[in-house]
This record gives structure tokens, sequence and C-alpha cells, in this order.
């Protein structure tokens, strides 16, 4: 994907590191990690992670035993991510990989598509993951809801400032969502637009699911997350409504999933 000097300038605050292995962001991960490990082919399956950052997930998918490479196009990430036991990176871009046809099990795109502005774009990266993956393998993107910025901006008390509240609002409207906290554009699908896209890039059935549900709009979720008990319930009451069609746009984030057809 195109690497703006803003963007660029926000991931090397390596802020990106611990986004999701910190307070509330931990829910888009555990949910993440639970939807993946039902939908993989089992280890050592060959799994390219796209857009993959400093490992977050690489980790969790080499500790399981798959053989993970992971490519991001901010240099600061590829060079931390291979300090993972188990984890390859290089820099690489979302629509043109390198890698051979049909070489990967899976291909994951857990960061790029809210990157890509223009739907051509992310056609096109959804369609190399396909070329990448071996027939019946696995595709699976991230996408942000249209109207997480909203909910965000509301959670976090910054709905109170005009430009943040002008910024979720525009994006709500048009899915581009311009953040002023963090600098740079980012593209909020509708749930029903993803999958079209999908199908475009030659991925016609898909599944999807929402992976924090409304619990990331709890102020406490955070008590929740702390106490392992009380995290296996909450995560178990997410999975029990994660593809209810009518509450998938309550979640800030959607995961996607297809199978090359074979």
């Amino acid at each position: 994907m195109d690497v703006t000097r803003e963007l660029l300038a926000y991931y090397e605050q390596d802020r990106e590191h611990d986004r999701l292995r910190e307070g509330h962001g931990r829910l888009e991960f555990w949910r993440t990690q639970d939807v993946l490990r039902r939908r993989l082919p089992p280890p050592p399956a060959r799994v390219l992670d796209v857009g993959g950052g400093t490992g977050v997930h690489a980790e969790w998918l080499s500790a399981d035993g798959y053989d993970v490479e992971l490519l991001d196009p901010v240099p600061l990430h590829v060079e931390r991510a291979p300090a993972l036991a188990g984890v390859r990176a290089r820099q690489g871009d979302a629509r043109s990989l390198p890698a051979a046809d049909a070489s990967m099990d899976a291909v994951l795109l857990l960061g790029p598509l809210y990157h890509l502005a223009e739907r051509a774009d992310r056609v096109r990266a959804l369609a190399e993951a396909r070329r990448a993956v071996r027939p019946g393998g696995l595709v699976a993107a991230a996408t942000i809801n249209r109207y997480a910025g909203i909910h965000e901006t509301v959670g976090r008390g910054s709905y109170l400032r005009e430009n943040e509240r002008r910024a979720a609002h525009a994006a709500a409207a048009d899915g581009i969502m311009f953040s002023p906290r963090r600098g740079f554009t980012a593209y909020f699908h509708h749930p029903e637009e993803v999958p079209g896209e999908f199908a475009d890039a030659g991925l016609p059935e898909v599944a999807q699911y929402g992976l924090e549900g409304a619990f990331w709009l709890m102020g406490d979720v955070g008590d929740w997350l702390d106490d392992p008990e009380r995290r296996a319930l909450l995560l178990d009451a997410q999975r029990s409504v994660e593809s209810v069609p009518s509450l998938l746009g309550v979640s800030g984030h959607l995961l996607t999933v297809a199978h090359r057809p074979r």
C-alpha cells in the first residue's frame, strides 16, 4: 500500500506494537485469535500475515506451530518482527505480494484494507491474497466498521471536540475517516459492502464475524479482560452472537473469511 509520510510518522512511533497487547485492544486481539483458530487449517500450514505490524498475531501463530511469514510496508515493523520466535518478515505491499501462486495455505489481511481508501486497491489486495493461497486455502481480512468513529469518540470523550466529531460523522457518511489524533486517513466499511469486494476478487462465498460486538463500548470491559474467568465468559458471549447480521456493524472491527474456490 502507499505509505504516506503521515502514515509512516504514526507507525514509526511504535504505537502499533502495544495497541492489541494492552487495554481495550485486547478484546479485538483475543477475538481475532478465537475466530482464526476455528477457521485456519491445522499447523504446520503456511500463513502469510500481510500488514502484520510488529507481529502481534504472527507470534501466537508461530507458537501454535504455523509456518509464518510477515509482510509489512513499515520498516520499523519489519525490523522488529523477526525477534519473535519462528517469524520471518520482509517489507512489501498488499497489492503486489512477493509470493508465488498458490504457495500459501492461508493469507491474512488484518491491517491493510482500512489503509486503502480506493475500492480498486482493496479488491486488488484481496485478489493478490486469492492468487497467493492454494485452492481451498483461507483468506481472512479485517475491516473497521462504518460507525466505529462515532462510537469510539463518544467512548473516549473526544466527541466533545468539534474536529473529532466532524471527522467521525464524515466517516459515517462516506467511509473516509481522517483521524486528527492519528494524522492519517482510513477507510471504514459497511459490513454489507465487504462481501462485494471479496466477490470481485474471486472469493464469492464469505463468512463474517463481529469481533468486539457491543462489549467494546462497555466502560468496564478492561476489568473483564483482566480476569481470566470473566474474560472467558465475555469471549463466549460474543462468540454466541458474532455472526448475527443485525449486530455485525456494532463491532469496531469485522473479520471476513473466505476459501479460494477449488
